[in-house]
């Protein structure tokens, strides 16, 4: 299958994109990947997880500051308080390999009061540097992961419960989860998302959302000929109804209809940082 006609399955549209690139596996991989929840009880070896750590923490870092970190839940109980504290990811129990990606702005900070030096930039800067390195030290470890034939499901969902979370972690001042990741031998075999078309997300020299509209009705129509949501699983149906033309836009801007995560500031100052 050519770059081409991956790019044209992932968004769903006829695209000339690809045809004058060569094929290479990383690309291909990454364009045809979606995410997995279920997992064989197949172990994953211990030196090719600890390779893919290794993967994950050679991914760039701002200003080589290096202000991420990953937490190996190996321990099942707690590993299900975890996953079970949220219904939506209760699947997340049963993953062979359960990791917290943390964002880890107190190794600088200790280490500047181990040199002697002021910590200069407490604002929130610091919590943004990082939050932005342990995000890509993530999808560092997804890439590595998924060429070797694993299956990963980032997990958002574990700051729902932000507090038991940060409690189970021993998480200290500084030091704040990004997002979970469960990993494993894939058991399921899901359909890629279709993603919005570049028309919305590349922009050129200025940005423009002038199309915004059009653009998201048209993909609206694409993703739900693909994978059509029933009325029964649309979102908030009790209080908005059932909709006719459902679609990504309508489920999204549901589900930030009613607010959530809102303790995530306050629990975000109260492990030390100043976003000012």
């Amino acid at each position: 299958m050519s770059l081409n006609r991956h790019i044209q399955a992932r968004f769903g549209l006829a695209s000339d994109i690809g045809h004058a690139t060569e094929e290479n596996r990383t690309v291909t991989n990454i364009l045809s990947r979606c995410s997995h929840r279920a997992f064989s009880e197949q172990a994953i070896p211990e030196d090719l997880l600890n390779t893919l750590f290794a993967t994950a923490f050679s991914a760039p870092s701002k200003s080589d500051l290096q202000q991420a970190c990953v937490i190996h839940v190996k321990d099942r109980t707690k590993q299900r308080r975890i996953a079970e504290a949220t219904p939506s990811i209760r699947w997340a129990a049963d993953a062979p390999v359960f990791l917290v990606w943390c964002g880890d702005s107190r190794r600088i900070r200790r280490l500047a009061e181990w040199r002697g030096h002021a910590f200069a930039n407490d604002h929130l800067d610091a919590f943004m540097n990082a939050a932005v390195d342990a995000g890509i030290c993530m999808q560092t470890f997804i890439i590595a992961a998924e060429s070797y034939g694993l299956g990963c499901c980032p997990v958002s969902e574990i700051r729902n419960h932000i507090q038991l979370l940060s409690g189970e972690l021993e998480l200290p001042q500084h030091v704040f989860p990004v997002a979970g990741l469960c990993v494993g031998w894939p058991q399921d075999t899901p359909g890629i998302s279709l993603r919005l078309p570049l028309t919305t997300t590349v922009h050129r020299d200025r940005y423009d959302d002038a199309n915004l509209f059009d653009a998201v009705a048209d993909y609206d129509l694409r993703r739900e000929k693909v994978d059509r949501t029933p009325a029964a699983q649309q979102r908030l149906v009790e209080d908005l109804g059932v909709a006719e033309n459902y679609g990504w836009s309508e489920n999204r801007t549901r589900q930030y209809s009613r607010p959530a995560r809102a303790d995530f500031g306050g629990y975000i100052r109260r492990q030390g940082f100043d976003l000012s």
